[in-house]
């Protein structure tokens, strides 16, 4: 079973820290415009500020599973589930 990341955008603030943190580039960043029907989640926003981009996993596959995004994502966004089929959440520092 193959690895899969996958990033709630209404939750996603767009911080860039999984970007920053992930050591081989699962996640990009694109303007949050290109998600016309997007609705932000208002339990993020009463904590966090909603940014003009949203991370995408866009190398899912190539994930190893070390967990540096789930702890820097402000917007507990990210779920992985490896390859033995275990879910993993962020949970925000």
């Amino acid at each position: 079973m193959p690895i899969l990341v996958d990033v709630e955008l209404a939750r996603c603030t767009g911080c860039s820290h999984c970007k920053d943190v992930c050591p081989v580039n699962v996640f990009d960043l694109r303007p949050r415009d290109m998600f016309t029907d997007l609705v932000d989640d208002p339990t993020v926003g009463a904590k966090f500020q909603f940014r003009g981009e949203k991370s995408l996993s866009l190398n899912g596959p190539e994930c190893i599973v070390c967990e540096a995004c789930l702890y820097e994502c402000e917007g507990e966004c990210i779920l992985i589930t490896d390859d033995e089929g275990h879910v993993h959440r962020s949970v925000y520092k």
